[in-house]
């Protein structure tokens, strides 16, 4: 009888704590309420680095907002969205990274940098004014002109990954 009570015990003790724990999965990886959050506004990102590439403003912008029309259910605005994203790209550089047994840099590294202004219109304590960089690296023996569209989507594929978790994925 007694047995058979502590049995009982244990089984509706195991069945409370498993009842009070949750576990909540989120497939599009956001953490955004729709109910409150429909829209977010995208401002062009100007080059504001010493050294420029022109195509690289309308690269970035595209990519930023394709990224948040596939991952999330916002409308993506020109402005007074319920999310904004504003700022610049404030470098785009490339120093000798290695240098070979000649003397000669063997690597050259690429980094880019984007200044980011981002404000919450629904919760301003998520609102942040942030810096995000990647870097990229080629062969010496490889001219810039051959490599950089390719180099430039990388960097720009992990600026606008880390700005999306900063944004909207909240990790």
């Amino acid at each position: 009888m007694k047995r058979n009570l502590t049995i009982l015990g244990l089984t509706v003790l195991c069945t409370l704590v498993l009842a009070a724990c949750t576990i909540s999965y989120k497939f599009t990886g956001t953490s955004i309420d729709y109910t409150k959050t429909k829209t977010i506004s995208l401002d062009k990102f100007p080059i504001r680095a010493n050294y420029v590439w022109s195509p690289m403003e309308a690269m970035f912008y595209n990519s930023l907002s394709d990224e948040f029309a596939q991952k999330t259910k916002l409308k993506v605005l020109k402005r007074n969205g319920d999310l904004q994203l504003a700022g610049e790209i404030v470098e785009y550089s490339q120093t000798n990274k290695s240098i070979g047994a000649d003397g000669y840099s063997a690597q050259v590294q690429l980094k880019m940098t984007v200044n980011v202004r981002f404000v919450n219109t629904v919760k301003h304590d998520e609102d942040f004014e942030k810096r995000f960089s990647a870097t990229a690296e080629y062969e010496s023996t490889q001219q810039l002109a051959a490599v950089q569209d390719q180099l430039v989507q990388e960097m720009i594929d992990d600026i606008v990954d880390q700005i999306f978790n900063a944004t909207v994925a909240n990790w």
